[in-house]
């Protein structure tokens, strides 16, 4: 079974803070309900980087494996495969666009 969604939201802070936030894996657990174990090759996002999270949910602890599949900074655009427990696997395709200086749309 297959299903698609493509949410966007209007964030209300610059493109460069949030592009920051979405192409530095460190920096992920201060956004998502999740703790980095581990990034390899540490650094930013870069293509075929692998990145082990977890979070806890149930009374216990999930682990979260996500693929960076491609980045595009002249784009503001990341593309990540994360699979997640019970064989459930997300291709998310997040992009930014500036819409004023303050704020920014997200779509994911």
């Amino acid at each position: 079974m297959s299903f698609s969604t493509c949410p966007i939201a209007t964030v209300h802070a610059p493109l460069d803070k949030v592009w920051g936030l979405l192409s530095d894996p460190s920096r992920y657990a201060l956004w998502w309900g999740a703790q980095t174990r581990s990034i390899s090759p540490a650094g930013p996002a870069i293509a075929g980087q692998k990145i082990l999270a977890q979070t806890k949910a149930f009374g216990r602890a999930w682990d979260v494996h996500i693929h960076v599949e491609e980045v595009d900074a002249t784009r503001h655009a990341i593309h990540l495969t994360t699979g997640l427990p019970f064989g459930i696997t997300v291709h998310n395709h997040i992009t930014c666009l500036s819409l004023d200086e303050t704020s920014c749309r997200v779509t994911f």
